[in-house]
This record gives C-alpha cells, structure tokens and sequence, in this order.
C-alpha cells in the first residue's frame, strides 16, 4: 500500500454520475456502451481556472473547481475519454467510485477502521471499472505503458494487505519504470466469491507468482486476477488513524471483495482513497505517470512542470506572429510546450549556461524526433541561443512576451545575489518588450525582492495580476506584468545601477532580432 499524509490533500477526484446509454458497434462487435462518470483531475495550484477554461475549450465540459486547491471535476461520455488525456493542464486523471461529503468517523480508531473494511463491499465499483478497462484498451493502441517500480530488493508481490510489517516501508518510489502488457479481456473483474481449501480457510493469493488462477486439466483457464495496490491521501488533525492504518484496512477489504492480488510495484490497478477532514473519495487512477512529463528527457536541478509552464502561457494570452523571449531558460520548458501549442508564435529560448542551452537544444531535438515518428511535420517555431541576460543581443521594442522562471535563491543563486539581479533583469526585460502592449510572466519564489524590483519599475512595468502556485513544496508566485506605453531611455529607471561584478559574458556573438527569427542562429 502506498500513503502519504499531506496538508493540502491531494490526487482525489470528487463525485461520480453514472448514466449509460448503449450504441451499436460495427462489424459485428459487442454492443458498446456508453457511460457517463465524472472525471476527476489534479493541476498546479492556482492554476484551476486555467484548467477549467481548457476543459470547456477542448471537451465542452463544465469543470467546477474543488473546494480544496489543486483539483477540478468534470463530467463526460466514454467516447471523449481519449481527449481527456490530451489536456495540458491536468497532472493526474482518476474516474470516481463513490463520494461522500460529510463522512461520519467514528471516536475511536478500531470503529472508523473496521468502517473503512465494509465500505469496500458497499461501493458501486462497476462503472469505475468499465472505465478504467476502456483507458486500459486506449493505452494498448497508443503503445505499451509504463508501470511505475518500487525500490530494488525483494519484491513485494502477492502480499496480503493485513500483513505488510511497517507501513512506511510501503511508500513506493515511481521514477524507475518497465513496459507491462496487459490481456484486458481476461481480467478478473467482478467480485469473487471467497473459496476454501480442504482446512476451510481463505485462498493462498501467493502460491501463484503471476496471481493467476491455476489451471486445470481439461477445463478452460480461469480469468487472470488482477494486482492491485491502494493509495492513501489524508489530510486533516482531527482523525484518530494514519493513511497508512486507513490504506491497509480498506486495501485488505477490497482484497477480500473480489479476490484480486496485492502488488505494492507492478499493479494493474490503483484505488484510490483520500480522505479531507470530513470528506472521503474512492477512486481509480487513469494515469500512471503524471502527464506533466510529457516534454523534457534531460533535466536540470530546476525544470518546471510542463502543465505550470502551460498554465503561464495561457495567463499571456499568445497571439498569432508573437515573438516570446525566455530569457533564463533552463532545459526549456517553457518555450518548448508553447511551441507545442501555440505554433503560430515565434519562441526564443536563451540562457548563460551552457548546459542549459544544451538541455535545451536536446530536449526540442526530442520532440523533432516523436513528430517525425508519428509523420508530423517535425520543425517547431523555436530557437536556442547563449546569452548575458542583462545585456540581451536584440533589438529595442522588439518582443512581445516574456515568460521565465527567476532564480528562487534556493537551489540555484542564493538571496542576497537576487537583490542584484532582479533589478538590471526588470530594466533589460523592460527595453527589449513593446511599450504599451508588452506583456511579461514572471515566476519567483524571492517575493520580497522581486516586489522591491518592481516599487522601482513604475514608468516600465505595471503589475496586472498574481498568481499563487506550489512549486516543490514552496509557496511562489507568477506575477503577470504589463509594459507601460514609457519609452526606454527616457525614464529614471532606465539608468542602469552598476553591479559588484560584470554579468558573465556572451560567448556567442550578438545577432539582431532579425537573424534570429531568421533561422540563422543556433
């Protein structure tokens, strides 16, 4: 069993509404039914909004954001359910069992969880499975997925829930993963009931090391049974248990109710159960990785998620022959997923680092590759250049968006070297963007000298509107800045204050604004 205890409740989806029609297949095809669920999803905090407007844009669903930040829920039909998995601004996707607002806990631990082992039996699982069986189906056409492993060392296959030892040795690692194919249509699905052995008991789940049924002579095999693992989100001081006590009873209650195998690392399935103070979902997961890493194959100490990055493009606005500059690329993550999905702009990805300019030439050399695999057009509206950020080789009144995430002073630079940087970044920001229409989208994590910087813009920049988001467990802000109609050189704050030490310099040559839309600079 997985769990994890957080503050800010997590990976839950809320409600479902379950109504089937059914509708002809061809070919002679079983009937296919169509059912209506509520999906739920998970998206960079504070960014809801965002998520929602896509929802709406792409799907034509309502999505009504979750009282709690981070999450939004959305009806559809199962045919649309490969379109849900093209959003951008979605982390995880789940399909919900069942959803109770106001869950009743009982005062002491024994009550609330042996409620928790009967409530496994009550809920309507039919429809969530149908659901996570079609996602399966559309996974095997898309190519073999990937199933997240645990640690090395002795696996943990086919252990019963009830007898898992410590529970925070169950916490399981995703990063590593191996290709899993799965025979949907001969998966144990619907609840079994429990046979028994010459002495009475329940069955041996581990003597077969594939959880299959065994096969008998001269009868037909049996459905596979499927591995299965529980994940626990709780949050909230007022209960009497841990995720970990509440996964490993519900887990062994579902184990019980249709006889699937517990597999901590190589499951089939994920229920999900999240517990926010009063409030209790069970779900089942439709993604097993987060579909945030979708872009980047070399990372840095730094790299942005691909659904932030997407949610600081769309608070932009991008239009049609925008030049966008990100000045402190990193591996470019930004620029990389705008130039995915909005192709009509022109994108600039710059950094002082050559490692990251390398990162960065990789990485949209990646993408080239995946387009010329699925025979798409393979070229994307973006550049790569190594630059001095406060001395840019462009034109003045030549861009017009700036996205970029600044140094926190966290794991990169450090908070007294931010109070000389933000300013002269701010001035050289402010003379490459078109004054009256130019528009910049700051991230920082720095608040109090990012502010200062701004006190001393005001005939430059004006601040629009702030953006509140979770950034690794740190609380930062996306700032969206307006150019004002001021024009550089005539403005107190264009005199540049002379720093301690001279920025690192270039070590390509300065090219124009021209060159580089041109192509010609690499």
């Amino acid at each position: 069993m997985s769990s994890q205890d957080s503050s800010e409740g997590q990976q839950c989806p809320l409600a479902v509404g379950v109504e089937t029609s059914s509708q002809s297949a061809s070919d002679g095809e079983t009937d296919c039914e169509v059912i209506t669920v509520t999906i739920g999803a998970t998206v960079p905090t504070g960014f809801e909004n965002t998520a929602a407007e896509e929802v709406q844009e792409k799907i034509g669903a309502d999505a009504t954001i979750s009282k709690d930040r981070g999450r939004i829920y959305f009806q559809i039909t199962t045919d649309k359910l490969s379109q849900v998995h093209n959003l951008r601004s979605v982390d995880n996707l789940f399909v919900v069992v069942e959803e109770y607002d106001n869950y009743q806990f009982k005062d002491s631990k024994e009550e609330t969880l042996e409620d928790l082992q009967k409530l496994a039996s009550k809920l309507p699982w039919t429809n969530a499975l149908k659901v996570w069986k079609l996602n399966t189906s559309l996974k095997k056409k898309r190519g073999p997925h990937r199933r997240p492993q645990g640690p090395k060392g002795k696996g943990r296959r086919g252990r019963n829930f009830r007898d898992r030892g410590k529970a925070n040795k169950d916490v399981v690692e995703t990063d590593t993963m191996e290709t899993v194919t799965v025979e949907i249509e001969k998966l144990q699905l619907e609840p079994q009931a429990p046979t028994t052995g010459q002495g009475g008991g329940s069955p041996d789940l581990e003597n077969s090391p594939l959880g299959e049924q065994q096969e008998v002579e001269g009868q037909e095999p049996g459905p596979k049974v499927l591995k299965f693992r529980v994940t626990c989100s709780r949050a909230g001081d007022k209960h009497s248990f841990s995720s970990n006590e509440a996964a490993r009873d519900f887990g062994g209650a579902v184990q019980d109710f249709f006889q699937w195998k517990a597999d901590m690392t190589k499951f089939d399935i994920e229920v999900l159960l999240n517990i926010h103070n009063v409030e209790v979902v069970i779900g089942i997961a439709l993604t097993e990785e987060s579909l945030h890493r979708r872009n980047i194959t070399h990372f840095g100490p730094t790299t942005l998620r691909s659904t932030l990055c997407y949610g600081m493009l769309r608070l932009s606005k991008p239009q049609a022959s925008d030049v966008i500059l990100d000045p402190m690329c990193g591996t470019g993550a930004i620029p990389l997923e705008g130039a995915i999905e909005w192709q009509q702009a022109f994108y600039l990805a710059g950094d002082n680092n050559d490692m990251a300019v390398s990162r960065t030439v990789n990485n949209i050399c990646h993408i080239q590759k995946k387009r010329l695999d699925k025979c798409s057009t393979p070229g994307l509206p973006i550049d790569t250049v190594q630059w001095d950020l406060c001395h840019l080789p462009m034109r003045t009144n030549s861009v017009d968006i700036i996205i970029t995430d600044m140094p926190f002073g966290k794991r990169m630079g450090s908070r007294k070297k931010n109070w000389d940087l933000y300013p002269p970044c701010l001035r050289e920001m402010a003379r490459v963007s078109r004054p009256g229409s130019g528009k910049a989208v700051i991230l920082t994590q720095d608040k109090k000298c990012f502010q200062k910087a701004i006190s001393r813009m005001g005939g430059l920049w004006r601040k629009h509107h702030t953006v509140w988001v979770n950034v690794g467990g740190l609380h930062a802000g996306v700032f969206l800045l307006k150019r004002t109609a001021g024009i550089f050189g005539q403005t107190p704050e264009d005199v540049r204050e002379p720093l301690e030490e001279e920025s690192v310099q270039m070590t390509t040559p300065l090219h124009s604004i021209d060159d580089l839309l041109a192509g010609s600079v690499t």
